[in-house]
């Protein structure tokens, strides 16, 4: 007898059989837990580079993954994260550590993890003859206990999923989730925007910047066509649907909205994470220019942010760019006020991992 050697290939067919052959927590007594077995389920499925949904969303296997992996930290966190080492894998301790380090140099952290496109809108992850969820309902208790945990340890941290909840279905101002991409749609970063600046809103260095600094803007509406980053992995026998989205382009007022909001590396705010910061603002492979986080927080906030993001990992790559800005320049830090830390949520199981990154000492 002839016997296959063991390989991640088959020990991921094998865990997808497994995961599917358990039963799943009823709907009505366990939502939450229902949906993160089903969300595990597809993520296992053997060869999956994207998960297919109905009526043209797409998903990432990662981020459904993530859902699936259940509690991230404490004791749980090695068992279910993709750290390359265990003592990586808890995001807890880097987290307080970098918030420690930023308040000795009176530096506020604001972290602000984007919520799975399959939270917001999880009846999309189901095809057409699976059996849905009701509508409406907080599927991320997870995800609450750990915002939870960073509140208790001095962390301030913006929950986007009741506002993303309350108006993922609005008419006429587009979903918050591009369908065809792994990230958020013009609308999801305008409410994230929104959110932001309300919790600076009335800061006197805020006040002072504006006074001095004030950066004078002006938006237009645009409709662009994307081919999302889900499509383009699609096998090559299939369709890669376009999406069009209605875009909110900020430029400056002198430039009658031609040029850019440019990032201001003097600025009190710094934009830390992952490539939700760059899409729909740098251009090229992330979509378009002028209607990102960045711009949208420019106008909102009425002064340039500073841009520290990556496309890649927002848990410790993004850190590590920070303290070499730092290093490279002795007042960098000297002048900050907040640190926006803006990154996937998948990105508390799925990174390389959460080291602590040490900023170089405050002058």
């Amino acid at each position: 007898m002839k016997f296959l050697p063991f390989s991640k290939q088959v020990g991921a067919v094998l865990l997808s059989v497994l995961v599917a052959s358990l039963p799943a927590p009823a709907i009505s007594a366990e939502p939450d837990a229902f949906f993160r077995t089903t969300c595990a389920a597809k993520a296992g499925e053997s060869g999956t580079t994207v998960v297919t949904g109905r009526d043209g969303w797409l998903f990432l296997p990662a981020e459904l993954r993530h859902i699936g992996a259940g509690k991230f930290w404490g004791a749980d966190a090695a068992k279910v994260s993709k750290a390359t080492k265990p003592e990586t894998a808890d995001p807890l301790p880097a987290i307080v550590d970098f918030k420690e380090q930023l308040a000795a140099r009176g530096i506020e952290l604001i972290l602000v993890p984007v919520p799975a496109k399959a939270l917001v809108y999880p009846q999309a992850v189901f095809g057409e003859k699976e059996s849905a969820l009701p509508a409406g309902l907080r599927l991320d208790t997870v995800h609450q206990d750990f915002y939870k945990q960073l509140s208790t340890n001095g962390i301030a941290v913006l929950d986007l999923m009741p506002d993303y909840l309350a108006h993922r279905d609005d008419a006429g101002t587009g979903v918050l989730y591009c369908k065809t991409d792994s990230h958020w749609a013009p609308r999801g970063i305008s409410l994230a925007a929104e959110k932001i600046a309300a919790l600076l809103d009335g800061k006197d260095w805020l006040k002072k910047a504006r006074a001095n600094a004030a950066v004078k803007t002006v938006a237009k509406e645009q409709d662009t066509e994307i081919t999302g980053d889900l499509a383009a992995m699609l096998p090559p026998d299939a369709s890669r649907p376009k999406e069009k989205l209605a875009l909110k382009i900020i430029g400056t007022a002198d430039s009658a909205g031609a040029t850019p909001v440019a990032a201001d590396k003097a600025s009190p705010v710094v934009l830390l994470g992952d490539s939700h910061n760059l899409v729909f603002h740098a251009g090229g492979d992330m979509l378009a220019a002028g209607a990102g986080l960045p711009d949208q927080l420019a106008q909102t906030l009425g002064i340039a942010v500073d841009v520290v993001a990556v496309r890649g990992s927002g848990a410790t790559p993004a850190r590590v760019n920070l303290m070499r800005r730092a290093k490279g320049d002795p007042q960098y830090l000297a002048g900050k006020k907040v640190v926006i830390w803006c990154f996937s949520v998948r990105e508390f199981t799925e990174s390389s991992g959460w080291a602590k990154v040490t900023l170089p000492p405050a002058k």
